[in-house]
């Protein structure tokens, strides 16, 4: 069964449409391999058939399930581990009474915002005023980061340290797995956010990590959520991406500090 290009751009539209990411030609075969179980399951024999399907106003949820299969993407505790090193000295001297918030935009199955919130128990202290909030597109890796729940196999790049403080193994049936432990639960939020979309009230915050987002968006897309998330940010606060990701010419309020690492300094001054 294949997708020809028209139909491909057809299904890139749709997707643009739907949550501002772009697709381009060569993401046609990953696309035809996420969405080929839901042809089976809609009873339908091409893509063209399973495109009008998508496109019926009616069918939220499929329209939900698609977008789903289109814009998860793999994670790892602790990746890209310098940032994790800059952000833990740099709230080594946090006022005591000052709150610190921050925003996983993207935080996917989770891994990402549990790393964040190691990071601060352990500098800050777990009962100190900080919380963290996850957000994704997709309420399916938004109910397996909630979870808090994962295979050992994936603990690879959580510090020894870490570990024994914020991470339960299973035992018995559980064996082979780990739970986060409820003092970090109990410090962090999730939430449904279309970065693509208006964003909600969700407050401003100290440090946003928008880590491999911004490259899944062509020009406009990119420049469009930039300046969304960046009204989210308090004066001099700052926006981790990849190291790999540069917001050069972009937006002038943004200093480079390291890698991957931007203060946000408001020209507005506030």
């Amino acid at each position: 069964m294949q997708l020809n290009d028209a139909t491909f751009a057809r299904f890139s539209a749709w997707m643009r449409e739907q949550s501002g990411m772009h697709m381009p030609e060569s993401k046609k075969t990953l696309l035809q391999q996420r969405l080929l179980n839901r042809l089976t399951a809609r009873q339908v024999s091409t893509y063209e058939a399973y495109l009008r399907v998508l496109q019926d106003p009616d069918e939220v949820q499929e329209q939900a399930i698609a977008v789903d299969l289109l814009t998860t993407h793999e994670t790892f505790f602790f990746r890209e581990r310098k940032h994790f090193d800059w952000m833990q000295h740099e709230v080594a001297a946090w006022p005591k009474n000052r709150a610190l918030k921050v925003w996983s935009a993207a935080s996917s199955t989770g891994e990402e915002i549990w790393s964040i919130a190691m990071v601060l128990a352990h500098q800050l202290g777990e009962q100190a005023d900080w919380h963290v909030l996850g957000s994704d597109i997709s309420l399916r890796v938004i109910a397996q980061a909630n979870a808090a729940h994962y295979s050992l196999t994936r603990a690879d790049g959580i510090p020894s340290t870490l570990m024994r403080k914020y991470c339960l193994k299973g035992v018995g049936k559980q064996d082979g797995s780990l739970l986060i432990a409820p003092v970090l639960r109990n410090k962090v939020g999730f939430r449904q956010i279309n970065l693509a979309a208006p964003l909600p009230e969700i407050g401003l915050f100290d440090f946003i990590f928008l880590r491999n987002v911004l490259i899944y968006f062509d020009g406009d897309g990119k420049q469009d959520i930039l300046n969304r998330v960046l009204k989210k940010l308090k004066n001099n606060a700052y926006l981790l991406v990849s190291h790999s990701e540069s917001l050069y010419g972009l937006n002038d309020s943004l200093k480079l500090i390291q890698p991957g690492i931007y203060q946000y300094k408001s020209l507005a001054g506030v």
